[in-house]
């Protein structure tokens, strides 16, 4: 079994989460619903239903070779994050570019 040793979410963008794990992975979440930030249009409207990000995995990162210890947002760039592991290796990770538009509606 496996344990979760971080979780993160981004300050910036709240429905975005990061989890850190003794699996060596990091995963980045989205928790649309749990959002504080409002929709900028109606929910009927169906284009921008179709903009916003569902609850669930984003993407898995497989970067480390050993138990991740945590992963943390920039406090300078809401789109990128480092996680650590146990044998010292440090990942610097951002936000898919598709998930950044998405969430700052914007169309690609």
């Amino acid at each position: 079994s496996h344990w979760l040793w971080s979780v993160r979410y981004n300050s910036f963008h709240d429905q975005l989460i990061l989890t850190a794990g003794s699996d060596c992975r990091v995963q980045l979440h989205s928790q649309a619903s749990l959002s504080s930030e409002p929709y900028r249009q109606s929910l009927e409207d169906e284009d921008v239903q179709e903009k916003i990000l569902e609850d669930g995995i984003i993407q898995t990162f497989y970067d480390h070779e050993d138990s991740v210890y945590t992963a943390e947002w920039s406090s300078a760039d809401p789109w990128t994050f480092a996680s650590l592991s146990y044998d010292g290796r440090l990942v610097i990770g951002h936000v898919p570019r598709t998930v950044k538009y998405r969430i700052l509606n914007i169309d690609t």
